[in-house]
């Protein structure tokens, strides 16, 4: 009976009550049922398994079917009623949590990833409503975390070869894709880019992650090899993507899931330089939740795993995020040699003469003087609030302000960099310029979707009101936020 999903077991079997009142009120047949139940399981690549009623009728009776029935089930209730609807609420038990629902050591396999960021693509799609991935989900961090990306490196059987000229597609062949319709996928990813840069993660994020599922859906179709490693470099950086808007909403668990899954795809895609520009990523995240030890292990990973491919833009954005976590772990001297380096690594760009990729293009000047500042600054928070840190990041930070001021599309990198101004003219005790700057970000900040904008500005704010509460600028800039950015319109 191996390939019809029981368990075998039917001992002490006794009618599943709970599955049968959500059967009956959703009006199917049993046969219906099992159609649903095949179409899903092919989707998701376990082919082996062939329902029919009478495997309906003894699941009713009390049969526990094995995975990924009970999670198949759970969907397919869940969508039906539009609500969560759990293994646990249909009565049957799960042999073990779904990799797809929590934990990020799966599998690195091709058809593995894309039934994964399918299947999270369409629960987060179908059911979210504010929270609930997030509290389905759990952050992984430590060796928890780093072992498994460390298997990024190591070869899988089946990975793409090296990236070759990909061959001229006929697109009169059903079910292959063009040319033109992979160039206007790329297009269509670079414009979620730009969204995102000027608007914040919350107005595109169920556009991006719509997207994503449609590319898993094509990659299911037999393609030919450059096709597929194309579509999975797609994947990859819609899942980055999708990754980093919920990272800048506050969804952490559900952006960790979907940065791990564009790992997965871009060791499929065999893009290296990508797979360190995810891993930047995560790290960022890291940093965001106090875990500098893991980012510095994952730019690490990223710097390793691309050594050899990645052009003088990434490398510089790798090391400027390996000073951000130095700084985090207050060390001073690490901190400097790696921002000598982002700066040294920075100027050989013009000498590169290949196209730097899409996903890259944000790492400007401008970011570059943002990040090193940023380096400075938290040095001084972790050096007991040090003046003299302060000062190395007022000069940086403040050609950032000036380059990001001219920069139309970055508009949530220009606040981020307005309250980071702010927060150095806190350590630097001048309370009336901090203001000043914070308040400029606040009027930038209605304008971007961005959490953790919304964050910084408070947090920032909190600690002028703390420390020089009773001056007017400051009295004046609190009420300003009360006003501009109440807490009631916080996301979750």
């Amino acid at each position: 009976m191996g390939g019809n999903g029981g368990s075998g077991t039917s001992a002490e079997k006794r009618p599943n009550e709970l599955l049968g009142s959500w059967f009956v009120r959703s009006g199917w047949s049993k046969g219906e049922l099992a159609r649903q139940v095949n179409r899903r399981a092919r989707q998701l690549g376990a082919n082996h398994i062939s329902t029919d009623t009478s495997r309906v009728r003894r699941w009713l009776d009390g049969e526990n079917p094995r995975e990924p029935i009970p999670r198949i089930l759970s969907e397919l209730f869940s969508e039906r009623f539009g609500c969560v609807v759990s293994v646990e609420d249909l009565g049957l038990r799960a042999a073990r949590q779904s990799p797809a629902a929590s934990g990020v050591d799966l599998p690195w396999t091709g058809a593995q990833t894309v039934a994964l960021l399918g299947e999270f693509s369409r629960s987060d799609l179908m059911l979210a409503r504010r929270g609930f991935l997030g509290t389905s989900l759990a952050l992984s961090a430590g060796p928890s975390l780093i072992e498994p990306m460390q298997r990024w490196l190591v070869p899988t059987p089946g990975s793409p070869a090296p990236a070759e000229p990909a061959p001229v597609l006929d697109s009169r062949r059903p079910g292959r894709l063009s040319r033109p319709e992979l160039e206007l996928l790329e297009s269509t990813t670079r414009m979620f880019r730009k969204w995102d840069a000027q608007c914040g993660g919350g107005l595109r994020r169920k556009a991006v992650v719509g997207q994503l599922h449609e590319v898993t859906d094509l990659l299911q179709e037999p393609q030919p090899e450059a096709t597929t490693r194309k579509l999975f470099q797609v994947a990859a950086e819609l899942s980055q993507l999708a990754g980093w808007m919920s990272y800048d909403v506050g969804l952490q668990p559900t952006a960790q899931k979907y940065f791990v899954l564009a790992l997965h795809a871009a060791k499929e895609a065999g893009d290296k330089p990508l797979g360190s520009y995810i891993l930047s990523s995560m790290s960022r995240q890291m940093i965001h939740l106090g875990r500098p030890d893991d980012a510095l292990e994952l730019i690490h990973l990223a710097q390793y795993g691309s050594r050899d491919c990645a052009g003088p833009r990434t490398q510089a954005m790798l090391y400027a995020m390996e000073a951000r976590a130095y700084a985090n772990m207050g060390q001073p001297g690490k901190t400097k040699r790696a921002v000598r380096l982002a700066e040294d690594t920075f100027a050989e760009i013009d000498e590169w003469d290949e196209p730097d990729p899409d996903w890259i293009r944000f790492f400007s000047e401008a970011e570059l003087y943002a990040e090193n500042s940023h380096s400075f600054r938290d040095l001084a928070y972790n050096a007991g609030r040090s003046p003299s840190y302060a000062s190395l990041a007022e000069p940086l930070m403040r050609r950032a302000v000036e380059l990001f001021a001219k920069d139309s599309e970055h508009q949530r990198s220009y606040a981020l960099n307005l309250i980071g101004m702010a927060s150095v003219h806190l350590l630097q005790r001048e309370p009336e310029r901090s203001t000043e700057y914070a308040a400029k970000a606040l009027d930038v900040a209605k304008k971007v979707r961005s959490e953790r904008v919304n964050t910084r500005i408070r947090k920032t704010v909190g600690t002028a009101v703390r420390d020089y509460g009773e001056l007017a600028a400051v009295v004046d800039l609190s009420e300003k936020l009360a006003a501009d950015l109440p807490e009631a319109a916080e996301a979750g």
